[in-house]
């Protein structure tokens, strides 16, 4: 029985202390911090873990400089206060980089007071970072040329910091996390509802994939449904203070546009920032805010025409961008949390990305507002001080439920893997790149890939070109890391189908390989499924 399967029989036969609904961003960290403080915990998503809005970030952690303009203080040093510990946190995945932005003459403010306003920035996150750089316009062409300066006042460039890999990634760790300790979750089950008897949860659950369903008892019920929070509530009947508003964000992926490895932003032409993202091989652009009355959301003709207008107008390219340079696309709703009938008459396009806890003592019902990946960690937290405040033991209050293993056990791998010898056509540095990126994305399981390399060199062939995932990554993954379609391993676990074209995938030779170890008998099907909808 696989992994997947085995979890299911568990929710089934077992009373858990927690039932998390979601396993976006909020869900797992809650699940991560509950799981390793001891708790009884379970997890269920109806669609695979990070398989809505936590997959369509823009993959920064930054302190919500733009909540200046709002006079938002407490939020941002909050905000800078969350990223500097995800930066310490986890040095290997989320990394300082520096944003060039370039201001045209007749906006709303003029460089300098911009340039004062992120050396404040600067000092309400402690000093953390590099200190910003006031930019000239001949500055501006000096260090990125690709940068069209005509009309431009000026510049300044401040830190902020960045995922290595991608979101999805960085969020399924938390709940690989919560597994090492003993978390039951299982992606594509689908919660029906609940009712409380007798000082239980008790939630119809559906398995997405086969169609049976099930009952899951609890004495806490957990709502991080991210968009869908609301939905889930009026299912079991919840009355909260706090509820959503939708923005549809838009990015573009392309070939890489500068070897620089900096953010370059702008402003675009609705008012509000918009970025050029490194992403390993490729490039990231945009992103739109449009409002959305659904969590559903796509990509319009016009949303398209939106981020190329933009991008080509504020880069020197030698043609402009059209839609036949996109390799891949992301699309996905910011769920903003508001209260009352605020989102019926505030500018939305001021709201922050701030997260918003419901908490119902008498039902012990939790509702998980809004958030984003930067203040993830002080979810998780909060989730813990606010299921203990309900009554439920938590035996191990102060363990640290978040972080990379200790510098001992990384400068260990690192030794371990320096001293190997892959085969004679691997150099040096790739060698050194592959123990990095194993490190970022396994942490301590990595030293059990290094063990298979060891003993079989060919454990280390790249099975997909320009794919950076080699075989033992991928037997790992079909062990450990639940993957029920090719997609979750494609757009979630890696970040395949955002940097290699779609086309080039399918015709890869080694993906059909990496299915059979994915899938074993069911290879074939899930090849298929994949690039049917694809």
């Amino acid at each position: 029985m696989d992994l997947r399967q085995n979890n299911i029989q568990k929710l089934q036969h077992q009373t858990f202390d927690v039932l998390i609904l979601g396993g976006g961003i909020n869900g797992a960290v809650s699940a991560a911090a509950l799981s390793a403080r001891g708790l009884k915990v379970a997890l269920i998503d109806k669609r695979d873990f990070a398989g809505f809005t936590s997959q369509h970030s823009s993959n920064l952690a930054w302190g919500g400089i733009k909540y200046m303009e709002t006079y938002e203080f407490g939020l941002v040093r909050k905000l800078c206060m969350s990223r500097n510990r995800l930066m310490r946190s986890y040095p290997s995945t989320v990394q300082e980089i520096r944003f060039f932005t370039t201001i045209k003459k007749g906006f709303r403010y003029p460089p300098w007071f911009l340039y004062l306003g992120a050396v404040l920035y600067w000092f309400m996150g402690s000093g953390f970072t590099r200190f910003p750089r006031y930019l000239t316009p001949k500055r501006i062409r000096k260090e990125e040329g690709i940068v069209n300066t005509e009309g431009a006042a000026g510049g300044f460039e401040y830190s902020d910091a960045y995922l290595h890999d991608n979101d999805a990634r960085f969020v399924f760790n938390f709940i690989r996390s919560a597994m090492d300790y003993e978390c039951t979750a299982a992606n594509y089950v689908e919660s029906l509802g609940g009712k409380r008897f007798g000082g239980l949860w008790s939630v119809e659950a559906r398995d997405v994939i086969s169609g049976d369903t099930f009952t899951i008892q609890s004495k806490v019920l957990i709502n991080a449904c991210g968009p869908f929070v609301d939905e889930h509530n009026k299912m079991t009947g919840q009355k909260t203070r706090h509820r959503h508003v939708f923005s549809k964000g838009v990015h573009l992926i392309v070939d890489r546009l500068t070897p620089n490895k900096r953010v370059l932003t702008f402003f675009a032409d609705d008012g509000r920032l918009f970025f050029v993202i490194p992403m390993g091989p490729k490039t990231c652009i945009g992103t739109t805010d449009t409002r959305m009355e659904s969590p559903y959301s796509h990509i319009t003709d016009e949303d398209r025409r939106f981020v190329l207008d933009n991008i080509n107008a504020r880069l020197n390219l030698s043609k402009p961008l059209t839609e036949a340079d996109i390799v891949a696309e992301r699309c996905g709703v910011r769920p903003l949390v508001v209260s009352g009938s605020e989102g019926d008459t505030t500018d939305w396009l001021q709201l922050s990305r701030k997260h918003a806890i419901d908490v119902d003592r008498e039902s012990r019902h939790i509702s998980i507002y809004g958030g984003k990946l930067t203040d993830c960690i002080n979810v998780g937290d909060e989730i813990c001080d606010d299921v203990s405040n309900l009554g439920v033991r938590v035996p191990y209050p102060e363990k640290i439920w978040y972080g990379e293993p200790s510098d001992a056990t990384r400068d260990d791998f690192f030794h371990q893997a320096a001293m190997m010898e892959l085969d004679e056509h691997t150099s040096p540095s790739s060698s050194e790149q592959l123990s990095v990126r194993l490190w970022r994305r396994y942490g301590a399981h990595a030293f059990h890939l290094l063990d298979q390399i060891r003993t079989d060199p060919s454990k280390a062939d790249l099975l997909i070109e320009n794919a950076e995932y080699i075989r033992c990554e991928i037997e790992l993954a079909a062990r450990r890391e639940m993957i029920t379609k090719l997609e979750d391993f494609l757009r979630r676990r890696s970040k395949i189908s955002l940097v290699v074209r779609n086309d080039v995938v399918e015709a890869a030779p080694g993906l059909k390989e990496a299915c059979k170890i994915l899938f074993g008998a069911e290879a074939d099907a899930k090849w298929e499924e994949y690039f049917r909808s694809h």
